[in-house]
């Protein structure tokens, strides 16, 4: 069986994403104070069990 790598990042969300959606959202950039406060929750607010269920089942992996 071949070995999994725990620590391997699958997605992630970076400063720039951040960006692009304040700017198509509110046309201006955020402050690194703001991105300080987003960077601390916006995990709260994925579903992430959810998303890897739904791709699981889109491949037919189970």
């Amino acid at each position: 069986m071949e070995r999994v790598a725990k620590d391997h990042i699958i997605y992630s969300i970076n400063e720039e994403d951040l960006q692009n959606v304040a700017h198509q959202l509110f046309d201006r950039e955020l402050t690194r104070i703001e991105i300080n406060l987003i960077e601390g929750s916006i995990g709260d607010y994925i579903d992430w069990f959810q998303a890897i269920e739904n791709t699981i089942v889109k491949h037919k992996i189970i």
